[in-house]
């Protein structure tokens, strides 16, 4: 395999999962009795433009169907942090009737229906049904299309070019970053701006977050990587903000190179952080697979020790994440047997791999556990203030990344 951005053999393994399912391939009851498809899950360094990726495998129309099953909008948290954006960039940009927005992967339309109760023009594209249905209800026109290039060009000629093109969480989600790329330059007004969040390769490395890595993740971007992929496209990172959302993401501010917007000093600030932990250089990565093979004996030790002491123990958060960690540890659900979620999407069926029954929120309330694995540790504070009443009670939660916590 050679690099998806330059093009450059791989040849520095960065992490391997073994074989996995799909992470949102969440499974119907019948599906149990059949043969369920895994993929190897393996991540490579390129050692010329540093762009970390997993080997090809699965195709991203396998990996985002009909029957999708992640909603922005299940987390109250995420759609704070989605209003308070939108109130930002209004303000920012100067936005207002006479504008025009395009969310690329606008999911349930968590993002974009702030834009229309501000009487902001919009227009989402998401090509999974299942979020796309959601969005339309919600009054947002939908483009059900996976966004790239010929996408861009085809909304340009249509003069739906936008003043702000914005992606939250999508950029790693791409096998075709150049092209997805190519697309936003595509699709913006000359004068435009591109806002895109993903999840800092820095901060990932720096906290051992593997389970953020599974197949719908083509991509992890440091600042120094998205940065060679704007310019590829013409395209130019002038500001960043730093985010907590995702256990650390970067919030890049894009425009066209030659745009009349001055490069903020935090752009420079961020690379040279980068360039001084050694992101540019092959040790950075070399360690990262003993580091979260220990998160997972550590995980797997608790688990059996609880199992042995008569403690019963629940999961909490039917997340993509929580199913790399639980199928890389092999965790089945004589260990936890059940996970609870409040997307309706998700209940009544069972956890890809691991084959844990999803059940509703209220399951945990019938017998408390003594122990409650809160699988999205990204929004544990979220979880925690939402099951205080476990607490109360005598439950216990539990964190595995970074490290195995117990409050």
């Amino acid at each position: 395999m050679n690099c998806r951005h330059c093009r450059a053999p791989l040849e520095l393994e960065f992490l391997n999962l073994g074989h996995a399912p799909p992470s949102n391939a969440y499974l119907d009851p019948a599906a149990l009795n059949a043969p369920e498809k895994t993929y190897p899950l393996r991540v490579k360094v390129c050692q010329k433009c540093r762009l970390v990726q997993t080997e090809d495998y699965a195709e991203a129309e396998e990996l985002f169907n009909s029957d999708y099953a992640y909603f922005s909008s299940t987390s109250r948290g995420w759609l704070e942090h989605a209003s308070r954006y939108v109130t930002m960039i209004v303000d920012r940009l100067g936005l207002n009737g006479d504008s025009h927005v395009i969310e690329v992967a606008c999911n349930d339309g968590y993002l974009l229906r702030n834009f229309v109760e501000a009487g902001i023009p919009c227009l989402g594209i998401e090509p999974t049904a299942s979020t796309a249905e959601a969005a339309e209800a919600l009054s947002i026109p939908v483009l059900r299309e996976f966004f790239g290039a010929a996408v861009g060009r085809r909304l340009a000629r249509e003069g739906k070019m936008a003043d702000l093109v914005c992606g939250n969480n999508v950029y790693a989600h791409v096998p075709d970053i150049n092209d997805f790329t190519r697309g936003l330059a595509s699709v913006l007004k000359p004068d435009g701006v591109i806002t895109l969040e993903f999840p800092h390769l820095l901060r990932l490395v720096e906290q051992t977050q593997f389970d953020t890595i599974y197949h719908e993740h083509f991509s992890y971007l440091s600042l120094l990587t998205a940065s060679k992929i704007f310019e590829a496209a013409g395209l130019r990172i002038f500001d960043l903000e730093h985010l907590s959302t995702h256990g650390g993401s970067l919030r890049i501010y894009g425009c066209h190179a030659h745009a009349p917007l001055d490069t903020t000093p935090a752009v420079g600030a961020c690379i040279e952080r980068e360039r001084a932990v050694g992101v540019d250089t092959d040790d950075f990565y070399t360690a990262f697979q003993s580091k979260a093979e220990e998160i997972k004996n550590n995980l797997m030790r608790f688990l059996l020790q609880a199992h042995a002491d008569r403690k019963s123990v629940a999961a909490y958060g039917a997340a993509a994440k929580g199913n790399t960690l639980l199928n890389f540890a092999g965790v089945r659900p004589d260990l936890i047997p059940f996970v609870c979620d409040a997307a309706k999407a998700k209940q009544g069926k069972f956890m890809p791999g691991s084959h844990i029954p999803i059940l509703p929120p209220e399951a945990l309330d019938a017998d408390p556990p003594d122990y409650v694995l809160i699988l999205p540790w990204n929004i544990a504070e979220e979880v925690k203030a939402q099951l205080s009443h476990l607490a109360a009670q005598g439950s216990r939660f539990v964190t595995a990344i970074p490290e195995l916590h117990i409050t």
